[in-house]
């Protein structure tokens, strides 16, 4: 069943065809949002909220090529914004209380996870020397595979803006010595 078919029904209140999208998209829009964040726990966390910000704004979702992923993920760009916000008060806060007690190593799996996460760091920094409008176009393009028509829908820029940001983000990231493959 299509995309626009399970909207149609989730916006008629049906609670498993929003499922059905749940299912189809949970895992492209966490992956976006933990290549945001490097941290597995804050990547479901905010998953979790887009897909809550989408189900009470579901009536008011605009679908690219009958796809709900280009609204989601630009919805998870507009959460991440928000979170970041919160997060600097919140550190800010943190400050003038007391240190935490260091936490106990649980296991290996942890420092799997702390691997994953010190890469996607590191991957972080590197797109940090990129400008944001480059940034937001292998975010969207490279590392959420959308193509270039879906990109303009989620970030509302012309289609030959997105190429031409491409195009430059490409070159930036092989000066870096970074193979990008093309998603198209």
């Amino acid at each position: 069943m299509s995309d626009a078919e399970l909207w149609r029904r989730a916006v008629e209140g049906e609670t498993e065809a929003f499922g059905a999208l749940f299912d189809r998209h949970a895992k492209a829009v966490y992956n976006f949002v933990f290549r945001r964040l490097a941290s597995w726990s804050d990547a479901e966390d905010l998953t979790s909220l887009v897909f809550l910000h989408a189900w009470r704004r579901r009536a008011e979702v605009v679908l690219v090529h009958d796809s709900a992923l280009p609204w989601l993920l630009r919805t998870a760009d507009y959460v991440l914004r928000n979170e970041w916000r919160k997060q600097h008060f919140r550190r800010l806060n943190l400050l003038r209380q007391a240190p935490a007690a260091d936490e106990p190593d649980h296991a290996e799996r942890v420092a799997a996870r702390i691997d994953d996460e010190r890469e996607a760091k590191r991957l972080r920094a590197l797109l940090r020397k990129l400008p944001r409008h480059e940034r937001e176009i292998v975010e969207l393009c490279f590392w959420s595979g959308l193509d270039a028509a879906a990109a303009a829908v989620a970030l509302d820029i012309p289609l030959g803006t997105v190429k031409s940001r491409m195009s430059r983000a490409r070159k930036r990231l092989r000066d870096l010595s970074v193979v990008v493959e093309d998603p198209s």
